[in-house]
């Protein structure tokens, strides 16, 4: 009776242990095989002959080969550095400069706040949806001014394919710089203000204060603010699918809605699981150097 009471005892001394770790090994078995799985056998169909449906036939790197050889793929690519580098430009400085002036303490600054904010609450999928009604030429717009009898107004953006590509750049930047704005706003506060008050006494004009002091000394957020927005980029899908469909034609295609469109739509699912890869090689060529950097700064720190 004693040897029984014994072990019951240990064992609930066990379990509360490691409670924390019963609690969450269903979330990281279920990561590891639904996530990390799955990268895996993507990765495998990359190197595959698959088409319509999964085949496990080696072909090396006919995939990537066939895949780069693809006009569509190129056009992707390219659409991905033009609206990745204004999406992520643009977003820093718009965002940067609201960081700044609501950091003056002006009035309704909460207000404010809760408006540049707000785009970021909404779904990609509502913001494309909403940004095409503003930009279709017969709806929004265009037809606007139109109405208020400027006749030779003419903003067709979205069905010309030279210059589809920068509706999603506004659509994203609208969407998005308000969530940089919080970023920046919060190094900004955090800023240690005997400095600041140090370089006023000495005479230091504003602008100087800011572009000389603060904004250096807020660089890592920088940083932080380059790889979501990165990321945030390659991974572009539902914002491309709801407002221009990638058209007119593919001019507006980026690498997801190429790789979506090839395993789902055109029966070349191992093209798709190459492009797929190819996404995956971009994100971890971001995320890494920022983790590496992170992990380095901490242990000197430490």
């Amino acid at each position: 009776m004693g040897a029984s009471s014994s072990t019951k005892s240990n064992l609930t001394a066990l379990i509360q242990r490691n409670l924390s770790k019963i609690v969450v090994a269903p979330s990281f078995a279920a990561s590891l095989f639904f996530v990390y799985g799955f990268i895996l056998w993507t990765a495998y169909m990359a190197f595959s002959d698959s088409r319509m449906m999964p085949s496990y036939g080696w072909t090396g790197l006919r995939q990537y080969e066939r895949l780069w050889s693809m006009e569509r793929w190129h056009v992707a690519i390219e659409n991905l550095l033009i609206f990745g580098g204004l999406f992520i430009t643009i977003c820093l400085l718009l965002g940067c400069l609201l960081a700044v002036l609501l950091d003056q303490r002006i009035r309704a600054e909460g207000a404010l706040r809760t408006i540049f904010l707000y785009p970021m609450a909404l779904s990609f999928i509502v913001t494309g949806t909403v940004w095409k009604w503003i930009l279709n030429p017969g709806l929004g717009l265009e037809n606007m001014m139109h109405e208020l009898g400027w006749a030779s107004f003419k903003f067709d953006w979205l069905i010309n394919s030279d210059m589809a590509i920068y509706t999603v750049v506004i659509a994203g930047v609208w969407q998005a710089s308000g969530f940089v704005m919080a970023m920046f706003l919060a190094a900004l506060r955090g800023v240690d203000q005997d400095i600041i008050r140090a370089a006023y006494m000495d005479g230091a004009s504003l602008p100087r204060i800011y572009f000389g002091i603060i904004i250096p000394s807020i660089r890592p957020v920088f940083l932080s603010a380059i790889v979501v927005l990165a990321h945030l980029a390659v991974k572009s899908f539902d914002l491309v699918i709801a407002l221009t469909g990638g058209g007119p034609g593919y001019a507006s295609d980026l690498p997801a809605t190429f790789m979506y469109t090839m395993a789902f739509q055109r029966n070349q699912l191992g093209i798709g699981a190459a492009s797929a890869m190819m996404m995956l090689a971009t994100v971890m060529a971001i995320i890494v150097p920022y983790l590496y950097s992170e992990l380095r700064g901490g242990r000197k720190n430490g």
